[in-house]
């Protein structure tokens, strides 16, 4: 259904930011003022994610993952790359055109 359209993304330049990016629909953003094209696909696959699931479901779902990954590998950054939602955006962020193929609710594939 999102397939069709080019996912609405506005970017705020955040040079505070602890992180490279951070999406909350529709606003991405960004430690840098000119992020690489990687990551703003990286952060476009969490847009799509985010209104698949719902805004609120998917930072709960995000959250709790973390911290079932968190007991899971003992360790904050393997616990962050291995979040469903992480592995589907870091596997995919390098293809420009994956978004245009990606199948609805992707991310489990990911789980």
């Amino acid at each position: 259904m999102f397939s069709k359209f080019r996912l609405p993304m506005i970017i705020v330049h955040t040079p505070f930011l602890w992180v490279e990016g951070l999406t909350f629909f529709p606003w991405v953003f960004c430690r840098d003022n000119n992020p690489p094209r990687w990551l703003l696909n990286h952060e476009r696959i969490h847009l799509r994610q985010q209104l698949e699931t719902g805004i609120l479901l998917f930072y709960i779902w995000y959250i709790l993952e973390y911290l079932v990954r968190l007991i899971q590998y003992r360790h904050r950054y393997r616990a962050y790359r291995n979040i469903s939602f992480e592995r589907e955006a870091y596997t995919n962020d390098k293809n420009p055109h994956y978004l245009s193929t990606r199948r609805p609710w992707a991310m489990l594939k990911y789980f």
